[in-house]
């Protein structure tokens, strides 16, 4: 594992876990995991990706893991000098850029990305996202060609896990 690299995680990260390979009732061991390295100070997301998770549906078991289980710290306060200079940046970089329709521009900066992509940049983390790039696209800003662009390290979340060395190991009956 690299010692002390730090991931920033996507909202996708969570919400494809929960929907798909890591659901609540089939891994417990990897929301846990999340919560573990969060507490070694290895993972983190950001203030508006908790705003984003939140505005699920009050029922959902994302929206309850996230009020009930995971820690207020693991989401960090973009409102720094730093982190708000850094998206300030990234938001003329998207405004200014000619490829994007502006209907890509207004929903880009609605959104948690342009904020993750500052903070990891700011505190020299790594993004984890599951999105593909697409860079020749003209109706989606991508958070990895938004991270290529700023030279911001990201990875998917299989490599983040390998790199914490996270295991899930099977303990019942063979």
């Amino acid at each position: 594992m690299r010692a002390s690299q730090r991931y920033i995680i996507d909202s996708d990260v969570l919400i494809t876990a929960k929907n798909l390979y890591y659901a609540f009732d089939l891994c417990p061991g990897f929301w846990k995991s999340l919560i573990h390295h969060h507490r070694e100070g290895r993972l983190f997301s950001v203030d508006r990706v908790r705003n984003e998770l939140l505005a699920g549906r009050k029922t959902e078991d994302l929206v309850r893991w996230v009020k009930d289980d995971l820690p207020r710290s693991f989401f960090l306060d973009v409102d720094t000098d730093a982190v708000t200079s850094a998206y300030t940046e990234i938001m003329m970089w998207v405004q200014r850029h000619p490829k994007y329709f502006d209907s890509a521009k207004a929903k880009f900066a609605t959104g948690a990305d342009g904020w993750l992509v500052a903070c990891a940049r700011v505190h020299g983390a790594i993004v984890v996202t599951n999105e593909q790039p697409a860079p020749d696209s003209k109706k989606e800003i991508k958070l990895p060609d938004v991270c290529d662009q700023f030279a911001v390290k990201r990875e998917n979340t299989f490599a983040m896990l390998r790199a914490l060395c996270v295991r899930f190991d099977w303990a019942g009956e063979s």
